[in-house]
């Protein structure tokens, strides 16, 4: 059963036995445009007690660039290679694990900011934002041309997913190109509620290939990994906080290091109560951490 804590002892505790915070971001610092009260306060006091604070999306729609400008317009400090996305952990885990020759190619279903950071790790892309692949016009296979470069098939969040986009991956995929997703979240949370994510797109090619994608992200060990490749650590004194079990917890614990439940985003009461995914500790919210200043 999960340790839920209430008293600033508790707390205090918390924080001394763990060096290194790894932090979701939706439904853990903020919601919508909305910062989490006492969040700014507890982050800037975890920094000057010298701990180490990491920030782990799955958003992949997003490059660190474009993270950290929403950091900032949040008013929440924020380096750069602080924030670790799942677009940026794609992108870490094809250049360090599958080490692509030079000439190869990445197709990508997928916004701007994982293409940005394809680019980043200097790894050669098509689709994605590709006018010509951003056409609601009927897919002609009979006239197709595959880049015979292409060996990976990356699958994110794609706000301009259309036939056409489908259609070319499941080419690329049925000649051998590697299927990777940056996560199978199957939705994400908005202004008023939730829309379909990133793992409902992707399902749709697992399901004409039958077979499912390498998952970058949460909570994947894959997206730990990258991480670890990055950022030096110990998982005995590093905790995981988020607001999703399925995601956040099952990461952590994925992972090897100690899990922190925050009841601010989806997971209710009920659901805490019945999951099998069970957290080490359970909070109300992060910034109930602020009377520790």
């Amino acid at each position: 059963m999960a340790a839920r804590l209430k008293s600033q002892e508790e707390y205090a505790t918390l924080i001394d036995k763990y060096d290194t915070f790894l932090f979701d971001c939706d439904g853990v610092l903020w919601n919508g445009d909305a910062v989490v009260d006492g969040v700014i306060d507890v982050l800037r006091m975890l920094r000057e007690k010298n701990k180490s604070v990491i920030f782990v999306t799955n958003n992949a729609s997003k490059s660190r660039v474009d993270y950290k400008g929403k950091f900032d317009k949040m008013g929440v400090q924020a380096t750069e290679e602080e924030i670790f996305g799942s677009a940026y952990a794609s992108a870490v885990y094809i250049s360090t694990v599958l080490r692509l020759p030079p000439t190869s190619k990445v197709y990508v279903i997928g916004m701007p900011g994982l293409e940005h950071e394809l680019d980043t790790e200097g790894i050669a892309h098509i689709g994605g934002s590709d006018p010509a692949d951003n056409t609601l016009e009927p897919f002609k296979l009979s006239t197709f041309v595959k880049d015979e470069k292409v060996s990976v098939v990356l699958c994110g969040l794609d706000l301009h997913i259309n036939y056409t986009k489908y259609c070319k991956a499941f080419q690329y995929l049925r000649a051998g190109a590697t299927f990777l997703a940056t996560n199978v979240d199957s939705t994400y949370p908005v202004d008023g509620g939730l829309l379909p994510g990133s793992g409902a797109l992707t399902y749709v090619l697992a399901k004409a290939m039958g077979v499912e994608p390498l998952s970058i992200g949460k909570p994947g060990k894959t997206m730990m990994d990258c991480i670890k490749a990055k950022h030096s650590f110990d998982p005995a004194r590093t905790l995981m906080v988020g607001d999703r079990l399925d995601t956040d917890i099952l990461f952590g614990k994925n992972g090897g290091v100690s899990t922190l439940l925050v009841m601010t985003g989806v997971t209710t009461e009920a659901v805490l109560e019945s999951t099998t995914i069970v957290p080490d500790y359970v909070i109300d919210s992060l910034g109930d951490l602020r009377v520790l200043i």
